[in-house]
């Protein structure tokens, strides 16, 4: 008896102790005054870069064929509508999608739970996976009240699709439409469907839905409200800060938690006027829900080709149909507006538009110098200088073309003694930064170009004797006629001026 209670305390602690990948992934919604509905969500997988990112635009009368364990031989259909879908390891479909009636689907992980009907192939005509019942919803609905009396029509068969990263696919769904009318959907006990009406429209992962509607339960108490000062015989307690309200809402990853969290930033979201404003309010919200890499794998297992377990957060503006984005590696919200695509006409393609995949950041540093009319306050900046072309303060290296210094005796460049050209945006004027600082920048006027000259002073100032010519594939900024910088470049390059076309 000792030796199995042993035994049975090893398993345990092996169960509680052994590391796991899970897949978290957090869904609100928010409507708006003028009648706008917003569902929006991140998508974590810290698995590897399931490219989430690449966004497929599906087109209308597209046919599908659902896929069974034996292969594509499930349910055929011909899709009505147009979609947009976010993909997984470049599949035609993933964990969000909108069709062009304003008709959403959020796919959502639900490990432990989710169990599909075991396939019976005399049933393949209307058996499909998971993954094609999403495009079903959208290539086939306009709205959440036509998708339900079809369900009982398909069958959801457990497909396993090692070209999905080879991870398993147990998924429940929530659906919207642009009249704020909404489901999720569960797929249980070999295929046993259940439907709920989503709490605020918030939704996250196992357990199954009602279990977290019964959980909301333990925090009736949760309010925006500050608590109230306590007095006990002499002692005066009273709340620390704001948020005292809040106090007892969990703050970690696991998906009840996460469902809490959700439901509370919703509950509790600001008044919004337009359903761009309740865009930007669903992004705040989720910034509370991005996942650090480092918090859900352990560090043993961290994966080299992503920064971050969440790795999109989708916005849906069911009423205006624009889909919102923002990636681990590009923070700037993107947007598709479906109202623009003609679904009867283009093509199926693929959207990337992190193929850099680099962060990027914005220098605004030169906007601390204050008043751009006033040349002096470029001074102390480094890098930085007025331009008269440009009207303002630029960086030199960046904005302007090098030159490099030009020995006339022995015909050796030096790139360490540079001077700079930058151009006016109509190309009329240019202006020459010297590699010493006491030297004032001078602005030359264009000259007209002649046919068939073979070296073209292309600018000049005469008063201070400075000309930029072009000859041999090469630019030369010139000094009284000779040359003093050079710089050795195609016509079409450097500066980029067509010298074939007169002025």
């Amino acid at each position: 008896m000792k030796a199995t209670l042993k035994a049975i305390c090893i398993i345990v602690l092996f169960m509680v102790l052994k590391p796991t990948l899970v897949y978290p992934c957090t869904g609100i919604t928010l409507k708006s005054k003028d009648g706008g509905v917003v569902v929006s969500r991140t998508v974590e997988w810290a698995l590897n870069d399931a490219q989430h990112n690449k966004i497929l635009i599906v087109p209308r009368n597209k046919t599908f064929v659902g896929q069974t364990p034996e292969g594509y031989n499930g349910k055929s259909w011909k899709g009505k509508y147009g979609f947009v879908t976010l993909t997984a390891y470049n599949q035609n479909y993933g964990p969000d999608g909108m069709n062009e009636n304003g008709l959403y689907v959020g796919v959502y992980y639900l490990p432990g739970f989710a169990e599909y009907s075991i396939y019976d192939p005399t049933k393949r005509s209307s058996s499909m996976s998971v993954g094609d019942l999403m495009q079903w919803m959208l290539s086939s609905f306009n709205s959440v009240d036509e998708i339900l009396p079809e369900l009982e029509k398909v069958i959801v068969v457990d497909v396993k699709n090692e070209e999905f990263g080879g991870a398993a696919l147990p998924f429940h769904f929530k659906i919207t439409d642009s009249s704020g009318n909404s489901r999720i959907i569960e797929i249980v006990n070999k295929g046993e469907v259940k439907i709920y009406q989503p709490y605020l429209g918030v939704i996250t992962n196992s357990p199954t839905y009602d279990w977290h509607l019964i959980n909301m339960r333990n925090y009736i108490q949760l309010s925006p409200n500050p608590q109230q000062t306590l007095k006990l015989d002499n002692f005066e307690l009273s709340p620390l800060g704001g948020g005292s309200g809040m106090m007892g809402l969990p703050g970690d990853f696991t998906p009840p938690s996460r469902f809490v969290r959700a439901a509370a930033f919703t509950a509790s979201a600001r008044p919004l006027a337009t359903s761009l404003d309740a865009v930007f309010e669903s992004f705040r919200i989720l910034d509370n829900f991005n996942i650090p890499l480092g918090a859900q794998v352990p560090t043993a297992n961290i994966p080299a080709d992503i920064v971050s377990a969440t790795q999109i957060t989708t916005a849906s503006d069911l009423k205006e149909k624009v889909f919102y984005y923002h990636t681990m590696w590009n923070r700037e919200i993107r947007k598709i507006d479906l109202k623009q695509i003609d679904f009867s006409t283009v093509s199926e393609q693929v959207v990337d538009d992190d193929q850099q995949k680099l962060n990027r950041t914005k220098d605004i540093t030169v906007l601390l110098i204050g008043d751009v009319l006033n040349p002096g306050n470029c001074i102390g900046l480094k890098g930085y200088a007025w331009s008269a072309v440009k009207n303002g303060c630029i960086n030199i290296a960046e904005t302007g073309t090098a030159f490099s210094a030009y020995d006339a005796k022995t015909g050796a460049t030096d790139s360490s003694q540079s001077a700079y050209v930058v151009l006016s945006d109509d190309k009329l004027k240019a202006e020459v930064f010297f590699s010493y600082p006491t030297d004032k920048p001078i602005v030359m006027e264009a000259k007209p170009i002649l046919q068939g000259e073979t070296m073209p002073v292309i600018f000049e100032n005469t008063t201070e004797m400075i000309k930029l010519r072009y000859y041999k594939d090469a630019y030369h900024i010139l000094y009284q006629d000779e040359i003093k910088y050079i710089q050795h470049y195609s016509v079409n390059e450097g500066l980029g001026l067509k010298l074939n076309n007169p002025r």
